[in-house]
């Protein structure tokens, strides 16, 4: 059973209960030898939402360019299921996990559809491709980007390619899925949409890691927060236990009040006037 298919099915237990689908052991990552990451264990359970913090430079997205397999980490090693992740053959990755990266830009002017289309194409030479129409209109729904499907990609704003970009990872409809920044582009309305796709994904057993630079939406969204900064592991475990005052403060030289609404972890600056030194 797909994980489209099993958004009707019972909840799964909880995340804790469950085991890590993707895990990071001391890996670390160098760039023009320069180390951007650095003995980084890290695990990623099914049907958790775990959400990725850190102020800019942290190494947050070459994280994910790691654990997703497009960069392989220098030392140390990440394995999918068990497996190193450099032991799948790229099909066989692209069945396993979806990344949806900051990059939306497409030359092409390519419709809507064909766009999320590309989803399934990790499926084109298996029976799930008999899903491919479903798989796309339920994308499509899921990212509120039904209405644009005849649109030419080239055609929509910032914020409607960020969605349409959502949709085609739903699409290849993978349990494990890679997010980096997923609401930057997006209004207030739609960045809880994309929240709630993630809660949804995780509902149904799926791992979902998430980079987000609003330390409230992922004290609201995550089951778990990983706080990196300088290409370090600070803090990983629940966002009440890692988004505290003194942590964030210290990380992001700002001081800053953690207050709880709602049931919601808002963090917001202690002086609005305040800057980073």
């Amino acid at each position: 059973m797909s994980p489209a298919e099993r958004l009707d099915a019972d909840p799964v237990a909880g995340p804790a209960s469950e085991p890590a689908v993707l895990r990071a052991r001391d890996a670390g990552l160098e760039l023009g030898g320069r180390t951007v990451l650095d003995g980084v264990d890290l695990e990623i359970r099914a049907g958790e939402v775990l959400a990725i913090v850190g102020p800019n430079g942290a190494g947050k997205s070459s994280l994910l360019a790691m654990l997703s397999g497009e960069r392989a980490p220098s030392r140390g090693a990440v394995e999918l299921d068990g497996r190193p992740l450099a032991s799948f053959s790229p099909v066989e990755l692209a069945q396993r996990r979806a990344m949806l990266t900051q990059d939306n830009a497409l030359s092409f002017p390519f419709r809507v559809r064909e766009v999320i289309e590309m989803g399934r194409s990790p499926w084109q030479r298996a029976p799930e491709r008999e899903r491919d129409e479903g798989a796309m209109i339920s994308a499509a729904a899921r990212a509120d980007v039904t209405h644009l499907l005849h649109r030419r990609f080239t055609e929509l704003s910032g914020g409607e390619r960020a969605r349409v970009s959502l949709a085609r990872v739903l699409a290849q409809d993978t349990p494990v899925v890679i997010l980096d920044e997923p609401t930057a582009a997006l209004d207030l309305r739609h960045q809880e949409d994309v929240l709630r796709v993630a809660r949804a994904l995780a509902a149904i057993g799926g791992a979902v890691v998430v980079v987000l630079h609003d330390l409230s939406l992922a004290g609201s969204v995550a089951d778990r927060v990983a706080l990196l900064a300088a290409g370090r592991l600070l803090a990983v475990g629940a966002p009440r236990e890692v988004l505290t005052a003194e942590s964030v403060g210290a990380v992001y030289r700002i001081e800053v009040d953690v207050i709880e609404h709602r049931g919601r972890l808002l963090v917001v600056p202690a002086d609005p006037r305040a800057r980073p030194e």
